[in-house]
């Protein structure tokens, strides 16, 4: 998480002096960083035990939102259903495996990669 909120700060750095265009990108690729450290602090907060809607409300985000941003996480991955989501379950897992200092379990089979945008790329 360190190293995405470093990247972040440089990329808001790069933006300050930049033209129009370039701040766009610079502050998009900032925003990127800035969700990916937000996406796996969330999940380590779940893993010690404060409740989805807490970390929600917390995040200002809803807390339906919450699990499939725990399933994006190097955190909690492989406690993610097929329908790339981590649910109370898999967070009770979690927590039991993180108490015990047990190994996550293997990703799920099926278990695939939600569905982001990517930006088209012109030539």
């Amino acid at each position: 998480m360190r190293e995405e909120i470093e990247a972040a700060r440089s990329a808001l750095s790069q933006a300050v002096d930049a033209a129009p265009q370039e701040q766009v990108e610079q502050l998009a690729r900032a925003r990127s960083l800035v969700d990916e450290a937000l996406d796996e602090a969330m999940a380590r907060a779940v893993l010690e035990g404060t409740s989805v809607r807490a970390v929600a409300a917390a995040a200002g985000l809803a807390p339906n939102s919450v699990p499939p941003r725990l399933a994006q996480t190097d955190t909690l991955a492989a406690y993610s259903s097929v329908d790339g989501r981590v649910s109370s379950e898999g967070i009770a897992r979690a927590r039991f495996d993180a108490q015990r200092g047990l190994e996550a379990p293997p990703p799920p089979p099926g278990a695939a990669a939600p569905l982001r945008f990517r930006r088209r790329e012109s030539r």
